[in-house]
């Protein structure tokens, strides 16, 4: 792979706030990391600099070339991070499901630029259940009638109970037509695991249907003593608007030992 700044990637947008050590975040598929905007703030507000980066086709941020996969979506993210980070050197990686993916294949390619891999909402061994995956493809289908589409989101990302309301827009079509194409092109083994001695935070809801909890068992499993497993009830695989205060303290918890 090519080195951590490549001038011939496209920069990705990107968000800075707070100082200190920073902490990618990478949103799920076709959404923006607006998504990570109450996180973001938290580690602000806890000494870290927090980077929001919106993946390519969301909020300005250029798409790459179609026949590209997901190493050189992760390539594009290195970039951006080595372009935007106020200090140089190794970075954290919070992933939600599709941004996971990209940070794992990003510490696979460039392990000596990661610090450290939070996952949200990890999948890619254990399918989901069809229902909730064909709900999925149904959220991007921007001509449903309002009432379909809510219940569209609700099924395929929220745990029953939880109210879908928040994530009634923010879905990019052609962007995430564009990373699943990327996604397909690379197989799961060049990013399931992340290399040596990268510590990693696996969290998942319960109630996660698209990427059940199976999935993060077996990763951590994987991992052996630096793989650290938290499986948050009352969460489906938006897992952030639904439990957001668990979900800042168990990675805050977290930094706080690697950081």
């Amino acid at each position: 792979m090519s080195s951590l700044v490549n001038d011939s990637l496209p920069r990705l947008r990107c968000r800075r706030l707070g100082q200190g050590p920073p902490v990618g975040l990478l949103p799920s598929l076709g959404r923006p990391a607006s998504d990570f905007e109450r996180l973001a703030t938290a580690l602000a507000q806890h000494g870290y600099e927090a980077l929001l980066v919106d993946l390519p086709g969301v909020a300005g941020s250029p798409l790459l070339p179609p026949d590209a996969d997901l190493h050189d979506l992760a390539q594009a993210v290195a970039h951006t991070m080595a372009a935007q980070q106020s200090r140089p050197g190794p970075f954290f990686l919070v992933g939600h499901a599709f941004g996971n993916r990209v940070a794992r294949c990003l510490a696979a390619d460039q392990p000596t630029s990661i610090r450290g891999l939070v996952l949200l909402g990890c999948g890619g061994l254990v399918p989901g259940d069809p229902e909730a995956l064909a709900a999925l493809l149904a959220c991007f289908d921007l001509g449903l009638d309002p009432g379909r589409h809510h219940q569209a989101v609700a099924t395929a990302f929220f745990a029953p109970g939880n109210d879908a309301t928040c994530w009634a827009t923010g879905w990019h079509p052609m962007a995430a037509a564009a990373q699943r194409a990327a996604l397909e092109r690379v197989r799961v083994e060049a990013w399931w695991l992340p290399p040596l001695p990268i510590p990693v935070l696996a969290m998942v809801g319960h109630q996660d249907r698209i990427a059940p909890p199976a999935n993060a068992e077996a990763l951590v499993a994987d991992l052996g003593p630096r793989g650290e497993l938290v499986i948050v009830d009352g969460a489906g695989h938006a897992l952030l608007p639904e439990q957001p205060t668990q979900v800042e303290a168990a990675i805050l918890a977290w930094l706080a030992r690697h950081a």
